[in-house]
């Protein structure tokens, strides 16, 4: 997949789950897709520091991903 391509579909994941993110007053950005493999994203507002934030980008954000982009290995928060 072509690495613009793959970004479109990261997007398209994250405009999926942001609403859910938004209605706990969170957010998210994408950061970079490191090597095709690798999501880098930065959890905002009440998504800081909220003691389920891990949780969040594993079950929610991580699958989410992977379900428009199989080939993504693992998603990680910047802080």
């Amino acid at each position: 997949m072509e690495e613009q391509e793959l970004k479109l579909k990261v997007e398209d994941a994250l405009e999926e789950i942001r609403p859910f993110l938004q209605s706990d007053g969170g957010d998210i950005s994408l950061i970079s897709i490191d090597d095709g493999k690798r999501v880098v994203v930065r959890l905002e507002g009440a998504c800081v520091g909220c003691t389920v934030n891990q949780m969040t980008l594993k079950s929610g954000v991580e699958m989410t991903i992977k379900k428009h982009a199989p080939q993504i290995e693992s998603v990680v928060n910047v802080e």
